[in-house]
């Protein structure tokens, strides 16, 4: 048997699962380049390290990888039930907290290797991460989708490390009581969106639809639904879709650098977010909380008819 040494964690509710021995080797280049090996050549892993029988629709993997960049701590692969992630916030929280459980960090600031930029991350020692995310930004203002059984809706596309069509949503209650409606709403327009061809930069897919309103909590000042690419809903706040949201946000006048923006999930857990400016780049910082939920082997028999997951 093979054997596969993963530690899982959660994101203010949302699952990532890191592996730390046993993954393939993908050689060197940039992890982008490293991606793209993934993909081509092993992708059987990711269905067996994410997918069912040992994973579910909702978790998202993280491979650990040696940097390219000397200043990282390390680098990085994100992956999900479909396919691969340029870059996951919630799952770079998890990561942090993972290496510091593994004794490869302590409290302090760290750059972490991802295949769309570097990531700069401070942790607390504990539990609590600090991540600034690569730059975001509006590619496209009001844009309108025909979407079949429901009419034209009205969104923002835009980028915080994947890419996100935002659609206001203050008439819809963005509650779990509500969720079989916001599955569907939000996959019905990630289908048009394809099926129209509209897309962000260079034609690039929109895998992520992110529907925004009032908060619940006194604590909060929006809240926010997210259909991930594999048809799951992020139980975080989603730090690229809260990068995006913010990208937004400072496009209308409506964020200034350094004001405080928490992000609330459909659950109710909270990101702490900021931006800053690099002349007309829009840097996020984002602050979650993870926690470490267990340390496994996952074992892939040869017997095992389903020994590389169940194809989506």
């Amino acid at each position: 048997m093979d054997r596969i040494r993963v530690i899982d964690s959660h994101t203010a509710g949302e699952p990532t699962r890191t592996v730390i021995a046993g993954g393939p080797d993908l050689g060197t280049g940039t992890l982008a380049q490293r991606r793209e090996r993934f993909r081509q050549d092993f992708d059987a892993f990711r269905r067996a390290i994410v997918c069912e029988p040992r994973g579910s629709d909702v978790l998202v993997g993280a491979m650990l990888c040696p940097p390219t960049d000397p200043r990282c701590v390390a680098g990085v692969i994100f992956f999900n039930n479909v396919g691969y992630l340029g870059m996951c916030g919630h799952g770079t929280i998890g990561v942090v907290v993972t290496l510091a459980h593994l004794g490869r960090i302590t409290a302090g600031h760290y750059l972490l290797e991802t295949p769309v930029g570097v990531v700069g991350i401070d942790y607390d020692g504990a539990n609590s991460v600090r991540i600034e995310n690569v730059p975001s930004y509006r590619w496209a203002k009001d844009v309108t989708v025909q979407v079949p059984g429901i009419g034209p809706v009205i969104g923002d596309i835009a980028w915080g490390g994947n890419w996100f069509f935002l659609v206001s949503a203050d008439a819809m209650d963005l509650s779990l009581a509500h969720l079989d409606a916001l599955n569907d709403f939000t996959w019905r327009i990630r289908q048009a969106l394809r099926e129209q061809g509209i897309t962000g930069a260079d034609g690039a897919e929109i895998d992520h639809i992110e529907l925004f309103g009032p908060p619940r909590s006194a604590q909060a000042d929006g809240r926010n639904f997210v259909l991930c690419p594999g048809k799951a809903y992020d139980r975080s706040p989603c730090g690229t879709g809260t990068s995006a949201k913010l990208a937004c946000l400072v496009a209308d006048g409506k964020l200034r650098p350094g004001e405080l923006w928490r992000q609330e999930s459909v659950i109710g857990s909270i990101f702490r977010a900021t931006v800053r400016l690099e002349g007309e780049r829009v840097i996020p910082l984002i602050e979650g909380s993870a926690y470490v939920t267990a340390e496994a082997t996952l074992l892939l028999d040869p017997r095992d008819p389903f020994q590389m997951g169940i194809p989506q």
